[in-house]
């Protein structure tokens, strides 16, 4: 009998290291190496291999004739996936416990079932019983919808070839174990040896795979960092656990745009797609409160318009608070320090907080005048016009810079009712023909400042 490899893997990011240690070089996390045993295979891994025995073939007479979609019926998912599911693809999808990852799948392959498409729901957390009585507050009744509580690689894997499914659903990877591979269920050998067979297995047979992975404390999807790249598409469910939206999100898709987003309401019969964001966004937003100022984001190639609220109160700690909740942390000291060298605002006996309403995450730049009018306005406990919308990168210089996709953003606005736009300069020039609502170009943060406030 062969001797058995022993290697310490990292369970954060799955660096290997011939011993222990207690902080990885590799992602700084202290304390999670984990002992794993690899012993030489006895049989060949012909499983794992794509290979077609093919000789290699000069590029141009290679088919590229796409395989048709298949639409899951509920727009928002396949919006995301870039227009619908593609035969053989795989797609990983991650969130916080409670998220409703579950539910989102369950619904969409219940919709898809129901036209004919028989889908397999592999789950090694819940029991049958369990998934049925979830099926039934959901309202789903699909004949083609099958369900099996499995958590062993090879018994998955007999089970696909005997029924031969359109769609495949493991809920979650981390559950899966293979017993060629001598480690607990979760590790990242199993995770990786699980998810190579279930990968190897889509391609060959044009099989649809949904793997649903756990997240570690950070929001990263629990394993190897490997497991992002074997994968197709990577999808994040995310949402704030006070609110009912929940926000679906591309991070990577070889068959669509990226940073797509979906965006659904929790409501007591499942997920609702959200089809007007915006709108369901500024439903409860005050008209007449200082710190108040709507902003355009553009998540992938949808605009969205939301609330960006900040409070600038009297701060009687030594160093005062700054405090985010939707924006960059860095980004907000950033543009408060702009704000305090280029216009004299005194904030530095300031505490600052900033929201986004409705537990939306925005990561672009051309929030930036949203930030500074709402901080601004609290300061000065001056309200903000209610129907004008803010949108333009800041400088250090204090100068307005120009975003793209700007006539998205008007268009947005102007179907929403707003009035007015704030928006950087360069951008008004290349709008001209755009008479409703009304563009107000600035140059810079004095020219904002003035437009909102008059002069100091």
């Amino acid at each position: 009998m062969a001797k058995a490899k022993i290697v310490f893997s990292c369970q954060s990011c799955g660096y290997q290291s011939p011993k222990w240690l207690g902080r990885c070089p590799d992602c700084n996390q202290w304390n999670t190496f984990a002992e794993e045993r690899f012993e030489k295979a006895t049989t060949p891994r012909g499983e794992l291999s794509l290979g077609t025995k093919e000789d290699p073939a000069p590029i141009h007479e290679i088919n590229t004739a796409e395989e048709g979609r298949v639409l899951s019926g509920i727009g928002e998912f396949d919006r995301v996936l870039g227009g619908g599911l593609v035969p053989g693809s795989v797609i990983l999808i991650g969130g916080d416990p409670g998220i409703g990852k579950s539910t989102l799948l369950l619904q969409a392959f219940a919709a898809v079932s129901c036209k004919g498409l028989a889908c397999l729901y592999v789950s090694g957390e819940e029991s049958p019983r369990q998934i049925k009585m979830r099926a039934e507050r959901l309202g789903i009744d699909a004949p083609n919808l099958l369900v099996l509580s499995e958590t062993a690689l090879e018994r998955i894997i007999e089970q696909v070839k005997k029924i031969k499914p359109g769609l495949l659903v493991i809920d979650s990877i981390q559950t899966i174990f293979s017993t060629a591979v001598p480690s607990a269920p979760g590790s990242i050998a199993q995770v990786r040896e699980s998810a190579g067979s279930i990968i190897v297995l889509a391609k060959k047979t044009g099989l649809t795979t949904f793997l649903i992975g756990h997240v570690t404390k950070d929001g990263a999807i629990a394993g190897p960092r490997l497991l992002e790249h074997m994968v197709d598409t990577v999808l994040y469910f995310e949402g704030e656990r006070g609110h009912s939206f929940r926000i679906l999100r591309a991070v990577k898709n070889r068959f669509g745009s990226t940073n797509e987003i979906g965006v659904f309401e929790m409501k007591e019969a499942g997920l609702k797609e959200v089809s007007n964001p915006s709108e369901i966004f500024l439903m409860e937003r005050p008209l007449a409160v200082p710190g108040s100022a709507v902003v355009c984001s553009m998540e992938g190639t949808r605009p969205i318009l939301v609330e960006l609220q900040a409070l600038v109160s009297r701060s009687f700690l030594a160093v005062p608070r700054r405090t985010t909740i939707g924006v960059d942390h860095n980004r907000v000291a950033l543009l408060v320090a702009v704000l305090e060298k280029k216009m004299g605002a005194k904030l530095f006996d300031q505490d600052i907080f900033v929201n986004v309403a409705g537990g939306v995450q925005i990561d672009e730049p051309a929030v930036d005048l949203g930030i500074i009018a709402a901080v601004a306005s609290s300061q000065k406990e001056q309200v903000l016009d209610p129907k004008t919308v803010f949108f333009g990168e800041v400088g250090l210089a204090g100068e307005i810079r120009g975003i793209s996709q700007a006539e998205a953003r008007v268009k947005e606005a102007g179907k929403l009712g707003f009035e007015r736009c704030i928006l950087p300069s360069s951008n008004s020039v290349q709008l001209k023909h755009i008479k409703h609502p009304e563009l107000v170009g600035v140059a810079s943060l004095r020219d904002c400042w003035k437009l909102l406030f008059g002069k100091d």
